[in-house]
């Protein structure tokens, strides 16, 4: 008779939904806290957002760091985590969450992994991402690099930009950060913005203007997107208009529209947690999203006062992780050490006398 026996869920510490920065930081703080982890993300790689979408965008508000590009960031994290040996299943979404005997939780997956854990921090983000396709007639042809193409919603290398006719739309951080970058590779860097006003970190923005000011970079404001222009070759063309309906044509090899991702939260809105558009609610104290042993970390939760910063993030996921750790064991004291103190695995401190 064939053998119908399931074989039994592997068992940890914590579960962490999310391979991001705060998902990754999150495995760092378990560590400290001799918690075991496994980690699920719907993507094949680690680094969430920050590796998906903009690998080489360099980023100003990490602390100790005045610029670091996003994927340098995330190996740093990765090596950072690697010390506590956490067990990354990628590839796959958490589908299901249920409570068992002794306050544990069961999850599965979408390949069919099974995960009895302690406790569970979500730091899934934005959940599953994409982007805001603009209303222009045409646009999907376009999309994608090479031959044909010009309309890209992310920049993954700044080198395929290189001498390009660049037209960024948008006026928010992505938009202002890529103009000022790619104004170091490209041909010429147009951006489109409805408003003279950008909702961007404003030293970048002064950047930005800066080399408007020189030539580096042309603002086309008050305007926004009218129509795309090209043929089997390629992009040729973008035509803009303002509110009083005169037009400009601005030569454009690239079309970066920026306008933001649509959120998806997935099976996460089905668990019984406190959502409020596609976010969920905390308990900023603990991180405690509604069900006992279940945290939240990083963009994906909500609260008063919370701020959508990677290093609000990491603040997060060391409360999450400590809140983890009295759920996970709550007969044993902790005493509170700074990492100077307590060292890491395999570091020289950690194995001093």
């Amino acid at each position: 008779m064939p053998n119908t026996s399931i074989t039994p869920p592997i068992s940890t510490d914590v579960v962490i939904i999310g391979a991001g920065p705060v998902g990754l930081f999150a495995v760092f703080e378990c560590g400290m806290l001799k918690l075991d982890c496994h980690v699920v993300d719907a993507l094949d790689e680690v680094g969430g957002q920050l590796s998906a979408l903009y690998p080489e965008k360099p980023i100003y508000d990490i602390p100790g760091h005045p610029a670091i590009l996003a994927g340098e960031l995330i190996s740093m994290l990765e090596a950072q985590a690697a010390p506590f040996g956490p067990t990354y299943h990628l590839g796959q979404q958490v589908t299901g969450l249920d409570k068992q005997d002794g306050g544990r939780w069961l999850l599965t997956t979408t390949k069919g992994t099974r995960i009895d854990t302690g406790a569970v921090i979500i730091a899934a983000g934005v959940g599953a991402f994409g982007p805001n396709r603009p209303p222009l007639d045409g646009i999907q042809e376009f999309e994608g690099m090479g031959p044909g193409k010009g309309v890209n919603y992310l920049v993954k290398r700044r080198e395929d930009f290189r001498n390009k006719n660049v037209v960024i739309a948008g006026g928010g951080d992505s938009a202002v950060d890529w103009a000022v970058s790619l104004s170091e590779v490209a041909q010429s860097v147009k951006v489109v913005h409805r408003r003279p006003k950008f909702r961007a970190v404003p030293e970048t923005v002064e950047r930005m203007q800066g080399l408007a000011e020189h030539g580096n970079v042309e603002l086309v404001v008050p305007y926004q997107l009218a129509g795309l222009d090209g043929n089997t070759d390629g992009l040729r063309a973008v035509e803009v208009a303002d509110l009083d309906g005169n037009t400009r044509t601005l030569d454009a090899d690239v079309l970066l529209p920026f306008f933001g991702l649509t959120q998806n939260i997935g099976p996460i809105a089905e668990w019984g947690l406190g959502i409020d558009h596609n976010h969920i609610t905390v308990d900023p104290a603990t991180m405690n999203a509604g069900l006992d042993g279940v945290f939240g970390a990083g963009d994906i939760i909500a609260y008063p006062g919370k701020l959508k910063l990677i290093l609000m993030g990491f603040s997060e996921a060391a409360l999450a992780a400590h809140s983890a750790r009295d759920h996970v064991h709550p007969d044993q004291a902790y005493h509170f050490e700074h990492s100077t103190s307590s060292g890491v695995p395999g570091s020289a401190q950690s194995g001093a006398a």
